[in-house]
Order: C-alpha cells, then sequence, then structure tokens
C-alpha cells in the first residue's frame, strides 16, 4: 500500500494544550513531554506502515474489541469505548491515540501501549487473550503504533465491496470442508484478499468456522456464514448433506412455478418430497388456512366423496369467495396493525375492523389497501385507516412499524448507532423517522378509565398533517432531513400531499421492498415459514432460503395488480402446499425446504371456534352478539372485561392463554403457538372446553335424541372434530365404551373430550 505523508497524531492546538496543561508540573515532565513531542513529529515511516482504516480497523473487529459485547458496548468497558463495529473509524482513532491522554497507545515504547498489553494478555484483561505477541495481529498494531500512530491521507482509496467465494455451495459427503475466500474491492479499482483478516461468524449452527475462514461441518443441513471486513459483510451459504449413494429422484408433479423452485433445490439437496396429502388431510388444513375454521361433517363427507379430479383446485376457488375468508384475514392484518382497545377505544376499534374485513371482502388490491392506510388523515371514527395512525402515536413508532409491516424493514437497530447488520446508518433512520415528523392529533375527548394511564384513550380523535413538526438526529444535534428510506438523499415534504406521495413510493411495483415483503407473508401463512424468517427482517445477511421463487412470486403478484387472492390460489395449487407432514427417510431433519408440510398448532381462535363448531355451542363474548366466533372479533382483549370475573370472561382468559396478541407490537412474532402445562390444564379440566361439553343442548344431546346409532354417532363426532372417519379400531372401543354405559350422555362427553384433546385436533398437518 502506497504510505501517505506523515502527519503527527496531534494537531497544533492539541500541542499547545499539552504544554499549557504541563506548564506547572516538575520539570522533567516537561522534558519528557517535549521530547515524546519531537520524536512524533519528525518520526517517518515505511512502504509497511499499517493503514488505519484497512488494516488497523480490521485488526480491532477481528479481535473482537468493538463487538457489543466488549468495547462496542454503547457505554464501553474499563472506560474504553469503541464505535460498534467500527462504524466510525475517526472516533476510534481519536479513542485509541488522545483518550486518557494516550496512554493506550505508546510510540516511544509500542510494547508497553495498552492496546497491546491487554489483548495479548501481558497484563489483566477482562476480555481474556484475544491473540499473541507472535501474531499477526499483534505486528500490524505495534507497526502502526512505532510509526507514529499516523491518520491516513484523505484520497485513501475507501472499501466498497468484498466477495467470498463460494458464496454458496451443497458438500455431499465425505466433503465436511471448505475454505472461504475473501477478497475486496477498493474506490481505486485495487482488490485485495482479506481472507485472513475478514470476521467469520456462524449465524445459525451445524458448522465451525475458524479464524481463517475454514468451515468444518458438525452436523448435516444447511447454515449461514456471516463474512465481515470493514463496513461491508455478505451471507455465504452452506448445505452439507449426506453422500446417499442410493438416491433416485421420485420425479414429482410439477403444478405451478413454486413447485418448479422448491423442487429444483430439493434434488440439488438429494431430499425427495413427501407424499400427496390424502383428501381428508387436505380439506382440513385448506379450512383452516383460508377461513380459520373445521369444515362440517357434512362437508368433508362430501368432498371426500368427490371423484373429480380438480376438486382441490375447485375447493380452493370455493373458500376464497366465502365470507370467513374475510373473518380470517381481517384478523391478521388486526393483528399487524395494532387493532387494540386501549389505545383506540371499542368504537375505533371495530370501525377499523370493519375497514380492513370490507376491503378483504371486495378484493381491494393491496396496494390500494396500503396507499389508503398510509395517506389516510381526519376522524378516527370517520376516516377508520387513520387508527393506524393513531395507534403508532409518534414519529418514531410510526417510521418502525412502517418500515417492518411494508417493506420487510427492521430499523431499530439503527436507533443508537448504524445498523450492525444492514445498510442503515443512524442517518438513514432518523430522516425517515422525520417524514412522520408532522403527523399530529387533536384529541376531541378522552374519557380514559386509569388516569394513571397515559395510553389509554376513549374517544374522537383527528389526524392530521401539522406545519410544523422535526426530529433531532443525535448524532449531529440538528433536525433530520426527511428522506425515503434507501431512496437516494433527495429532500422530501412532509405536508398533506407529502402522505400521498409517499404512499404511492411505499407500493409502487418498482419498489424492490412492499411486493418481497407482502408475498412472503403470506408464504408464512400457509407455509409455516417464511421464505425469508422472520418474515419482516429482509437484508443481505438473512438471505432467502429460495431468492429466485421470492422473485418470482413477487413478480407475478406485481403483474396481477396485487391480487391477495391471486398469490393465495397460486401457493395453494401447488403440490409443494399439498404434500404430507408424514417424513421420509431423507427429509425427517428438514426445516428449511419444505420438502413436507410444516406441523402447528392450531391458533387460539381456530381452538376455541373448532371446539364450539364441534360441540355446536353458540360462543359468547362480553359486549358482542351470541353466535360472533372468536375469529370475529374486532379487537384483542376487550376493555370492558378487563379486571372482572365470571363465565363471559373465561373466553377471553382462553384466548390469551393460547397466544392471542394483545397487539402492541407490529410483528406477527408477537402471536404465540408455543405449548403450555397451563394450556394442558386448560383442555384437560379447564371451564372452556368442560362448560361446552356440559351444555343441555349442544350436539351431543341432538345425536342422542335424534336415536342415530351408536356407530353413527361416533363416526359424526369424528367426521365433525378430526375430519375423518374413526378407524376399525377407534369404532370398536368406542362403540363397546358406550354398549357398557350406564350414562350414555356422561359417556359421549368422554369421548368428545378425548377427541378435542387428541394431537389430531390441537394440531394443523
Amino acid at each position: 500500500m502506497t504510505p501517505a505523508k506523515f502527519k503527527p497524531p496531534f494537531a497544533e492546538s492539541d500541542r499547545e494544550l499539552r504544554r499549557r496543561r504541563f506548564a506547572n508540573e516538575p520539570s522533567a515532565w516537561v522534558v519528557l513531554f517535549v521530547l515524546l513531542e519531537s520524536l512524533l513529529s519528525f518520526r517517518g515511516f515505511s512502504a509497511e506502515t499499517p493503514s488505519f482504516r484497512t488494516d488497523v480497523m480490521a485488526v480491532l473487529s477481528k479481535a473482537g474489541c468493538n463487538a457489543g459485547g466488549c468495547h462496542g458496548n454503547a457505554n464501553g468497558k474499563a472506560g474504553f469505548k469503541l464505535s460498534l463495529r467500527g462504524e466510525d473509524p475517526d472516533r476510534d482513532f481519536n479513542a485509541l491515540t488522545r483518550d486518557l491522554y494516550g496512554r493506550r497507545t505508546n510510540p516511544v515504547e509500542p510494547d508497553q501501549s495498552l492496546i497491546l498489553m491487554k489483548p495479548a494478555a501481558v497484563i489483566a484483561h477482562e476480555g481474556g487473550k484475544r491473540f499473541s505477541t507472535e501474531s499477526w495481529e499483534y505486528r500490524i498494531l505495534r507497526t502502526w503504533i512505532e510509526s507514529g500512530m499516523p491518520k491516513d491521507r484523505a484520497n485513501l482509496p475507501v472499501l466498497e465491496s468484498i466477495v467470498a467465494v463460494p458464496a454458496e455451495s451443497i458438500l455431499v459427503e465425505p466433503q465436511s470442508e471448505v475454505q472461504l475466500r475473501v477478497s475486496a474491492a477498493f474506490s481505486d479499482g485495487s482488490r485485495r484478499d482479506v481472507s485472513k483478516i475478514a470476521v467469520y461468524e456462524v449465524a445459525n449452527g451445524g458448522v465451525s468456522v475458524t479464524p481463517q475462514g475454514l468451515v468444518s461441518r458438525e452436523t448435516f443441513g444447511e447454515t449461514t456464514i456471516l463474512v465481515r471486513y470493514l463496513n461491508q459483510q455478505i451471507p455465504v451459504r452452506l448445505a452439507f448433506i449426506p453422500a446417499r449413494p442410493d438416491f433416485q429422484w421420485s420425479e414429482p408433479q410439477v403444478n405451478n412455478v413454486v413447485d418448479e423452485h422448491i423442487f429444483a433445490k430439493l434434488r440439488q439437496m438429494r431430499m425427495n418430497p413427501s407424499q400427496l396429502c390424502t383428501d381428508d388431510v387436505f380439506l382440513r388444513r385448506a379450512f383452516l388456512d383460508l377461513l380459520g375454521i373445521l369444515p362440517s361433517a357434512q362437508e368433508a363427507l362430501e368432498f371426500v366423496s368427490d371423484a373429480r379430479s380438480d376438486k382441490r383446485e375447485r375447493l380452493i376457488d370455493e373458500l376464497l369467495k366465502r365470507s370467513e375468508f374475510a373473518d380470517f384475514w381481517a384478523l391478521k392484518w388486526s393483528d399487524l396493525l395494532r387493532n387494540e382497545e386501549r389505545t383506540l377505544d371499542q368504537k375505533g376499534v371495530e370501525n377499523f375492523h370493519h375497514w380492513i374485513r370490507q376491503s378483504i371482502q371486495n378484493g381491494k388490491p393491496l396496494d390500494t389497501f396500503v396507499r389508503e392506510l398510509i395517506s389516510a388523515t381526519g376522524s378516527t371514527y370517520g376516516i377508520p385507516a387513520s387508527n393506524f395512525y393513531r395507534a403508532n402515536r409518534d414519529p418514531i413508532e410510526r417510521s418502525e412499524a412502517v418500515a417492518q409491516v411494508f417493506l420487510g424493514t427492521r430499523l431499530r437497530c439503527a436507533q443508537c448507532h448504524n445498523h450492525p447488520f444492514d445498510r442503515w446508518t443512524q442517518d438513514d433512520y432518523y430522516s425517515w423517522a422525520a417524514v412522520f415528523s408532522r403527523i399530529g392529533y387533536k384529541i376531541l375527548e378522552n374519557r380514559r378509565q386509569d388516569s394513571n394511564d397515559s395510553h389509554e384513550f376513549k374517544g374522537e380523535q383527528i389526524v392530521f398533517v401539522s406545519r410544523k413538526g422535526s426530529v433531532k438526529n443525535p448524532r449531529t444535534g440538528e433536525p433530520a432531513v426527511p428522506r425515503f428510506l434507501g431512496a437516494g438523499n433527495s429532500r422530501v415534504e412532509i405536508d398533506r400531499a407529502g402522505l400521498g406521495e409517499l404512499a404511492a413510493w411505499i407500493t409502487s411495483g418498482d419498489n424492490p421492498f412492499f411486493a418481497r415483503t407482502q408475498v412472503n407473508r403470506i408464504w408464512f401463512h400457509f407455509m409455516g415459514r417464511g421464505i425469508v424468517d422472520p418474515i419482516d427482517d429482509f437484508r443481505a445477511t438473512n438471505p432467502a432460503t429460495h431468492p429466485g421463487l421470492i422473485e418470482a412470486l413477487a413478480d407475478d403478484f406485481v403483474a396481477h395488480d396485487f391480487d391477495l387472492r391471486w398469490i393465495i390460489r397460486t401457493i395453494m395449487n401447488s403440490r409443494t402446499y399439498q404434500l404430507s407432514s408424514v417424513p421420509n427417510e431423507e427429509n425427517g431433519d428438514d426445516e428449511t425446504n419444505y420438502s413436507r408440510a410444516w406441523v402447528r398448532r392450531l391458533s387460539a381462535e381456530q381452538l376455541f371456534d373448532g371446539q364450539s363448531a364441534v360441540l355446536g355451542v353458540a360462543a359468547k363474548f362480553q359486549g358482542y352478539p351470541t353466535g360472533m366466533r372468536a375469529g370475529q372479533l374486532p379487537g384483542a382483549r376487550p376493555e370492558k372485561v378487563r379486571g372482572r370475573r365470571g363465565a363471559a370472561e373465561s373466553a377471553d382468559q382462553f384466548l390469551e392463554l393460547f397466544g392471542k396478541p394483545q397487539r402492541l407490537l407490529t410483528s406477527e412474532c408477537e402471536r404465540s403457538d408455543e405449548t403450555t402445562m397451563s394450556q394442558a390444564f386448560q383442555m384437560i379440566s379447564g371451564p372452556t372446553v368442560n362448560d361446552l361439553l356440559t351444555v343441555p343442548d349442544n350436539s351431543l344431546a341432538k345425536l342422542i335424541e335424534n336415536g342415530e346409532p351408536h356407530r353413527r354417532i361416533i363416526e359424526e363426532l369424528y367426521w365433525s372434530a378430526l375430519t375423518r372417519a374413526p378407524t376399525v379400531p377407534e369404532l370398536e372401543r368406542s362403540e363397546a365404551y358406550l354398549g357398557n354405559s350406564a350414562n350414555l350422555r356422561q359417556a359421549l362427553e368422554d369421548i368428545a373430550w378425548g377427541l378435542l384433546n387428541a394431537k389430531e385436533f390441537l394440531l394443523r398437518r
């Protein structure tokens, strides 16, 4: 590297300041200081002098010094603070050369520098030994210190990109290792091998990686290695797979573009997909995924007995037309848009939910739906879409919510520093937040019940765009310049028309974020995992499992005018969606390639509504008409039942226990499908299930009153609860149990209880 002209580490003003500071000290100190200044001023350095930005900063990263758990922490460690992952080289230069009177670096006796002695464990270091005195890291730092800690010249070539080889690879047994090679491209056109100095981090396990970039298999499967050098980072995707010498591709039928991409990768992975699921499993899956409810026994029997070859395609089309489709997808969007009573009040929640549901029922294109949300102002009662801004009450909340929900970008990490895993800087964060800085509220009335809760609102509000408002960038101390996220340096106006411009920019077919994010979210709801996962975290260091597929689906979505039903139909008609959840010899450990259906627990609303439907009992939620299903409720847990006791509240408690979100976050991750012991006790002996079983006029009573044979009663229960006929052993045991029971009603309650607690009932498979 061509050396820069030497400059002393301290500016002239700094020398004068130090001379004044030592003026009253003993003369020996003054002499020492003058001698040191002379040495610094006249010491030259050779062509081998390391660059601070490209070499020294790389060492600090390689050794982990500027990591979040060490000196890159917001508060530093032991009084020494570096910028996180080297995002601010100028500040780090000052911390090394000037902070604490420059005691961390000693150009007169380089080996006595704290920045060398501590990481080399010459003296005690809380972070332990990071490198040895014989290492290349030590040599780079020592040479730079010995050369007078020079700053880089202003026109030093800057890093533009890095490339890793291989960028992705499938390694078949006996291959168990791969050496990564990394090269860096600089602004002057030069390239440099940085394999030794780059940082390697395993993102999701299964392998180990040495500091030199040698990746070794620990278990079979796919993994991602994050490769970082200075401010650039890229993912490397690797798959270690068993040899499977007898593997033969099963040539599964390809229905559409989904299967083309999924099956192509499975073949590369030497992994056959599972068989097609049975008709009864498909029917149950389709009802749950599209409508959030179970098929009736009659619907199940009719579908299974239908001999038409295209009956699955016909079923999908029929279900997409049903009103329950709008109910179920309004529930999903209400979760995401924070439609909850504490902030919006009951009337606002109901109006917002009605607007969402009607938009879906009427087939409103998703880009139009989002444009109306983003540009909405006015009364939160009269213009329901304006409740989106009522729920997100300050510029920070709004900017993070819009970025995460509509652009698939998690920005929060950039609030305090440049994003450590993405390209967004702190300036990007506050410029984006500034776009939402003038949205204001006129509170016409607030009848809050808790005077100490400043986040509770009860009454109509007017959302409007103010003439004033700004967001301060803490890095500069100045108001941030409003700019669209990743859309260049052009300033945008934040008046009423500006909201329309923002809405149009977000939903444009040319916006690389919007279509991919929405397609990925829809895919997640049907397949159980996003092509990019987490589904709202698109970044280079979180690559898609099937990048070609998500691009193809996004392009198709745009080409068909952002039609929700179109993209759903495409996914559900694929053979991939219709695969069985039963693994074969090759895909038992697969969790990312969609080689079989993903088994998951029913949602809280699906469980509650399923129990009510099987037992023929109309649900009742306080404040809503009898018969309204859990999946039709507009809000989260109603404010009016908080803190009260009684039968009407047990249904709400059931939903909360089984993961219905409070809607405090703009993310699907708030809804939980985790299983707990409390849920087990609720299903076994809780009031919700047992109350439904003992209702005098439920479906069990009607089956008895109709005088149906025991066999017919048992079959009806199985088709209603499990969407299948009982097996011969199940039928024989159940008939014997009913025949030997002195109390037929109680015996039927026992059988129904067993079905409602069966895995087949609790799981979508």
